[in-house]
């Protein structure tokens, strides 16, 4: 008898990248939602409330804590769901602060609604360890069960294993299913954490796309590009603005430029960094005497962003999931989230003080602030302050997506800086328009997300090849390029997919 079930339907991230949600269907009366984020940019058009029916389900899976993937659980409880929301350990630290974060700027400030909402939100969590089945229906005639995986995107990150047996009564033979969501997965190499390994088999795989059709620069490749980046900017005499977000991106940010300071340090001095965190604010702390500009061990690198700093002591009290090159790191005395010249600001007032100072001295500095799309938080103060000044420069170091003041601004960068002056080419800011005069640069390989060779690695590596891929969180070139490749593997290996590009239901 052919099988029912599962089915699937996705109200999000199907035929865009963000607002993730997707819709497992293990039978008529029992569904799964895995992850419910936010539409960004125009994609933001979509509207944000919960437009389908929640009778039957039964539980929200969290594959990571970003934004776009969990971003609508307001939404989601204020619809009327009721279950748990399962995820990993690590994410059980991080999701309250992201809701919180999310509540304080779309929502309300109001103190006690939003700690009243925030206990909701932390009783309905259910932290699993990853590598570990855990059951959620076992029924006569139905068994179904979920296990995390580390997924190798941020710190909690995981791609979802579910594993169906049905039967059609007690004396029929039970029929298996495995689906896996791939969530989004990380980079091999990538800063931090460990990369994802392949799962041994899936019947269907629901597979991210952002980067489907693009191929990022080596570990090595990408950290010479930042240093060297950054030393150019800095020989045009201003800062260096990188939007990022606050979870991940800002840490593994971090984590290279100790690791840049340490090499240049050790080689000069022969002494490596350590120590807490540069708390100074004024301009004397913030403006050390440079024999040479390009001395790293004393430019500050400013992350502007309390809730970064929040996730970044996250990021510190939760080792046990770093990588091992993170971990002998420690073991060396080295503090690879907390150095000599890291400075955090933390209130409004600060962070005013000191767009006003780089802007007005052009002290050579690096800032690390939200949000990475340039559509909101304290990034936007600094690019209406210095996007008009051809000395300071920007760099972007993850996607951005259509419709975002980061999207536009790093369109602007394939004119030439004389060509954007003589075109006076602008972006829309706070309900204003500012001049592009800054350079403009980016850096694909600090994205993230896995690109088109690694995803294709990641289903190669499986013992068990899918019969059907169903692509997801990706734009139409990703999409359209990841679907490409999957079919000359398949054809080649002579193991053809049935592929889906679901739409937005």
């Amino acid at each position: 008898m052919e099988l029912l079930y599962p089915q699937f339907l996705h109200h999000g991230a199907a035929d865009g990248v963000t607002g993730s949600c997707h819709r497992y269907i293990a039978s008529h009366y029992i569904h799964l939602l895995v992850d419910c984020g936010l539409f960004q940019g125009r994609e933001a058009s979509n509207g944000q409330t919960i437009d389908f029916d929640l009778d039957c389900v039964a539980a929200l899976i969290v594959t990571h804590v970003h934004i776009d993937h969990i971003g609508r659980l307001p939404y989601l409880l204020a619809a009327g769901f009721k279950g748990p929301i399962l995820c990993s350990a690590p994410s059980a630290h991080l999701l309250p602060l992201v809701i919180e974060d999310a509540l304080k700027m779309g929502f309300t400030r109001d103190k006690k609604i939003v700690e009243r909402f925030l206990k909701t939100v932390e009783s309905r969590l259910l932290p699993l360890a990853y590598g570990q089945w855990y059951p959620l229906r076992n029924e006569e005639c139905l068994q179904l069960k979920v296990r995390l995986q580390r997924a190798g995107h941020i710190l909690g990150s995981a791609y979802v294993e579910l594993d169906l047996k049905q039967r059609d009564s007690t004396s029929s033979p039970w029929r298996s299913h495995r689906t896996v969501f791939s969530g989004d997965l990380g980079a091999p190499y990538a800063p931090l954490l460990p990369a994802p390994k392949s799962p041994y088999k899936a019947d269907t795989l629901v597979i991210e796309s952002t980067y489907g059709n693009r191929v990022h620069e080596s570990r090595r490749e990408r950290k010479l590009r930042l240093k060297a980046v950054v030393e150019r900017a800095f020989a045009d005499g201003g800062t260096v603005l990188i939007p990022a977000f606050s979870i991940g991106r800002t840490q593994e940010l971090i984590y290279e430029f100790e690791s840049i300071v340490h090499d240049l340090l050790e080689e000069r001095v022969g002494a490596s960094p350590a120590g807490d965190e540069v708390q100074d604010l004024s301009p004397a702390g913030l403006a050390p005497t440079l024999g040479n500009p390009l001395d790293w061990g004393e430019i500050p690198i400013i992350v502007d962003s309390p809730l970064a700093a929040k996730f970044t002591k996250v990021y510190r009290k939760l080792k046990p999931y770093w990588d091992e090159e993170a971990l002998q790191r420690v073991k060396a005395g080295r503090h690879p989230l907390s150095f000599e010249n890291l400075i955090t600001v933390d209130s409004h007032a600060d962070h005013m003080r000191l767009v006003r100072y780089l802007a007005n001295t052009k002290k050579p500095a690096i800032v690390i602030a939200a949000s990475g799309m340039a559509a909101g938080g304290r990034i936007v103060n600094y690019l209406k302050a210095m996007l008009g000044d051809p000395r300071h420069n920007v760099l972007f170091v993850g996607y951005q997506v259509k419709g975002t003041p980061g999207y536009q601004i790093l369109k602007a960068s394939r004119h030439s800086p004389a060509s954007r002056l003589l075109q006076g080419v602008s972006v829309e800011l706070d309900s204003e328009w500012f001049e592009i005069k800054a350079g403009v640069e980016s850096i694909g390989g600090y994205s993230a997300h896995a690109d088109q060779e690694n995803l294709l690695t990641f289903v190669r590596g499986m013992r068990h090849w899918p019969s059907q891929v169903r692509i997801v969180h990706g734009g139409d070139e990703g999409r359209e390029g990841l679907r490409r490749a999957l079919n000359k593997m398949g054809e080649g290996a002579g193991k053809p997919f049935e592929i889906v590009l679901p739409k937005r239901c």
